[in-house]
């Protein structure tokens, strides 16, 4: 996988930029797709609401290929538009301008396809069903029969710890076991692609770091491809293998990173110098709005 990717410089466009290069590397695009290992292609995406002078634009000409089988981080501040690409992709909303496709259908078809498992900031699990019926709910919904579910909700518990808590309610489980009956769920049809909508920031930093390892050790299992959005940039750079950096107003990729780190993510590479020095290169990457506010404030 190293062998289709390349080093390319990108150069600051400002007198903040100048002097201060970043190496930074990305897939070669079109050997990838050689291999049609292509996931998810997104030409000139834009998004706005309202028109006239009221008219606010979410995203604008976001380009952008997502390969098979990687986790790969949307990562921005607040109103960025991170969430909405997110939605973008699964059909939950239409792109204004440009074009999306999943495997080369439209994401309507993809969606109808079940190509797509979402997790959300919240767990949204239903009350009244324990943990493995809210796991089984996707299954029956589509018409599995009560047998075959039950059979995959247990090797779905299995797999996200949770074999003991079967028979348990919502409200009788922590915040991360909640997210991960959500996991479970989402995957339970078995989609090719893991949509996660900053499923971890409600939750304490330890029980956030748990499950980070449990996002990781899942894919390497399933073989999925993950898209995380998030605004922390350790939890970026410890989780994926490529960042894609927005900027706000409107939302712009700002730059694409590849995080080299070793494949196998323990909790001590958090204290490495690598582990710093890829958080460094994403700040940098915010230096331009972080300079201009302060111009604004003095």
């Amino acid at each position: 996988m190293m062998k289709s990717m390349r080093t390319v410089m990108r150069k600051g466009g400002n007198r903040r930029q100048q002097g201060n290069k970043m190496i930074m590397r990305r897939w070669d695009t079109m050997d990838m797709k050689m291999q049609n290992n292509t996931m998810i292609s997104i030409d000139g995406a834009g998004v706005s609401f309202g028109s006239g002078e009221k008219e606010v634009i979410a995203l604008q000409d976001i380009r952008l290929d997502i390969y098979n089988n990687e986790i790969i981080s949307l990562l921005g501040p607040s109103g960025c538009g991170k969430s909405t690409l997110l939605r973008v992709i699964s059909d939950l909303l239409q792109p204004t301008t440009g074009a999306v496709s999943v495997q080369d259908e439209e994401p309507r078809i993809a969606r109808i396809k079940r190509k797509f498992g979402i997790v959300f900031q919240s767990p949204t699990l239903l009350e009244w069903r324990n943990v493995r019926e809210n796991v089984e709910l996707p299954l029956e919904l589509i018409g599995i029969e009560k047998k075959k579910r039950m059979a995959l909700s247990r090797d779905l518990l299995e797999m996200v710890g949770l074999t003991k808590f079967a028979d348990h309610y919502p409200w009788q489980l922590s915040g991360g076991m909640q997210q991960r009956v959500a996991i479970a769920r989402a995957l339970s049809f078995d989609p090719p692609i893991l949509l996660m909508d900053e499923p971890f920031s409600s939750l304490d930093e330890f029980t956030k770091e748990k499950l980070q390892l449990e996002v990781i050790r899942i894919q390497k299992q399933t073989k999925k491809t993950i898209i995380f959005v998030t605004h922390s940039m350790p939890e970026a750079v410890f989780l994926s293998n490529r960042i894609v950096v927005l900027s706000p107003h409107p939302g712009k990729i700002k730059a694409v990173l590849e995080i080299g780190l070793p494949a196998e993510r323990h909790p001590a590479l958090r204290e490495t110098p690598g582990f710093y020095e890829y958080i460094n290169k994403v700040r940098n990457c915010f230096h331009d709005e972080v300079g201009e506010l302060y111009d604004e404030v003095v």
